[in-house]
């Protein structure tokens, strides 16, 4: 589309509204990750179509703010010639418009996008922040897509292990000890988890769409479109109030006179702490204490895991097997395989097992330089030939029945040059130093992601994204509050946490590396826990430098390869098992 029409119908909008700028967020008012085609303001205003990001657009200048993950895509996807690019945290907006921009100037946001943390940080700089009580886009965006209205499912308690009658009992409790007379719930995979429900009005995102109100004594109100609970089962809906979804703010507004309404900082709308001091209610300003407990699996979802990880490795294996043949001979017949034809084959294996869904996310199959953009999706204008002289990255995941998952493998196809061999052995010797850890329970996750970047830090190189993140159980692939980075995260880690471990190298115009797996915490002593892995796929090991690795690396390699084949050799196809043989075979056994 022309996104300069788009730019130019916004900026005639700033001069309507007396505004000097307006800030547009990749986010919708759930502050989801992966967005409804109808609330990506910033793709349609840009064509950046990250996960991650915001525009800042003034009447002489137009600003897109990014992380790292998406500096090249960004650069990539928009016209540079209408937007400057910028990093996202290395340049936060508020210090930009502190610096940039005269004392008075007048910014419009929707409150509905933007949650209280950012708000109290760019309301403490020298600008106006103008709240727009309407939508601006509804009167540009002349072709928007309609709101998704997807079915929404019961999940049975014997995959989530815990009614739902129990867990709001659990969180009503938790409210009344606090004096706090309602929890706004806001976040869509929080109220799925209380619920014991799933939606499917985003693709790859089980998660309704819906607003909740749970009080002190555990009434649940439902701000949900009721055409989406059709299927629901009668004695769930029997016990929650359904209002429609555009109701919740003036619903909060309604209650909040007198009461103490608890909400989430980083996560709610400011649009409820404006509705409910508006109606003289006190906020309580605290992290909704689902997000910690759903991250807390218990033993039924952790067994659900489990299982579904069998079922995904078996589909990795096919997959890889019929790859290591096919990237050859294709190569050899000069009709290369392309990053497409692998991807879709992937997810032909992964539709044979019983109990896959969809996708988790939109996977990455990246060949070359373009496994250097992390987050790249292959289209049919950047597809790349797949071949023996350089690294091809594959990370993707699956939905299932019982839980969902998210690996990483780099591969190599014939022998690479040292620098690539040297790089590849420092990802894995990263990854090796943070999953044979032992850590005292309680330590939060910026506390060890150190360790899976010193191999590549000694030798002056880094990442510039997180290490690891939280993974929900048939839920959100990036699920809060749990992460491995740099950045602090308060958050204790402890037995029955679910997180990736994920160290990568990304080199701009020449190849990207990064080995991913999925872990549960578990007790290794009292006091004390360690990662066991979910994930079962093998390790390409050909690029190794083996020289370079400890024995103890070694054991743990061979160790868990040894896993991965008894777990997974019963369950993939007869002509798979040798090629799984091979490439799970000891490290005495490849070297000699």
């Amino acid at each position: 589309m022309d996104h300069s029409h788009a730019l130019s119908a916004l900026r005639d909008l700033l001069l309507t509204h007396a505004l000097d700028g307006i800030i547009v967020p990749r986010a919708d008012a759930h502050q989801s990750e992966d967005c409804a085609p109808c609330d990506d303001k910033l793709a349609w205003l840009t064509g950046f179509t990250g996960s991650a990001g915001l525009a800042l657009v003034l009447r002489d200048r137009a600003l897109l703010f990014v992380d790292g993950r998406y500096q090249v895509q960004a650069r990539n996807e928009v016209d540079l010639t209408a937007w400057e690019i910028h990093h996202l945290h290395n340049e936060p907006l508020a210090d930009w418009l502190h610096a940039e921009l005269a004392a008075g100037s007048r910014i419009g946001f929707e409150p509905l996008l933007m949650v209280n943390s950012q708000y109290e940080m760019l309301n403490a700089t020298s600008c106006n922040l103008v709240a727009l009580e309407d939508d601006p886009f509804e009167a540009i965006w002349t072709a928007r897509p309609p709101r998704p209205d997807g079915a929404i499912r019961e999940l049975p308690p014997e995959i989530a292990g815990e009614s739902s009658a129990d867990k709001r009992q659990r969180i009503a409790t938790h409210l009344d000890e606090q004096n706090v007379d309602f929890l706004a719930i806001t976040l869509p995979d929080n109220i799925a988890w209380l619920l014991n429900v799933r939606g499917s009005d985003v693709a790859m995102s089980p998660v309704p769409l819906s607003f909740a109100l749970l009080s002190r004594h555990g009434d649940v109100e439902w701000f949900v479109d009721a055409g989406k609970t059709s299927g629901l089962p009668e004695s769930l809906l029997a016990s929650l109030t359904l209002t429609p979804q555009d109701a919740f703010i003036a619903r909060v507004r309604h209650v909040a006179a007198g009461k103490r309404i608890q909400l989430d900082a980083d996560y709610a709308p400011v649009a409820l702490r404006f509705a409910a001091e508006q109606a003289g209610g006190e906020v309580v300003w605290q992290a909704d204490p689902i997000t910690f407990l759903k991250a807390t699996k218990n033993a039924v979802e952790l067994e659900g895991y489990r299982h579904c990880h069998r079922q995904d490795g078996a589909a990795w294996v096919n997959f890889l097997a019929w790859l290591a043949h096919e990237v050859s001979a294709r190569e050899a017949a000069g009709d290369p395989l392309t990053e497409l034809e692998a991807q879709q084959k992937q997810l032909a294996f992964r539709q044979q097992q019983p109990d896959f869904i969809e996708p988790s996310f939109s996977t990455i199959s990246a060949a070359g330089s373009n496994a250097a953009m992390c987050h790249y999706h292959s289209s049919e204008k950047t597809n790349t030939p797949i071949t023996g002289a350089n690294f091809y990255l594959n990370d993707s995941g699956g939905q299932y029945h019982n839980g969902t998952t998210d690996a990483t493998r780099t591969l190599a196809f014939g022998t690479l040059d040292p620098q690539r061999r040297l790089h590849y052995t420092a990802v894995l010797k990263g990854f090796l130093a943070l999953i044979t850890l032992q850590f005292p329970t309680g330590t939060q996750g910026h506390q060890l992601d150190a360790f899976a970047r010193r191999p590549l830090w000694e030798l002056g190189l880094d990442y510039d994204h997180g290490t690891g993140h939280g993974v929900g159980h048939q839920l959100l692939i990036h699920e809060a509050p749990h992460r491995l980075a740099k950045k602090v995260n308060p958050w204790p880690l402890r037995a029955g946490n679910i997180i990736t471990i994920e160290p990568g190298l990304y080199l701009e115009d020449r190849y990207g590396i990064r080995i991913e797996n999925q872990v549960e915490i578990v007790e290794s002593y009292p006091g004390f826990c360690r990662f066991s892995s979910l994930t079962l796929i093998p390790i390409d090991l050909s690029q190794v430098e083996l020289q370079l690795l400890s024995e103890q690396e070694k054991q743990w390699l061979d160790d868990y390869h040894h896993k991965v084949r008894e777990a997974l050799s019963p369950h993939i196809a007869r002509d798979a098992r040798p090629w799984l043989f091979a490439a799970t075979a000891p490290l005495r056994v490849k070297a000699g």
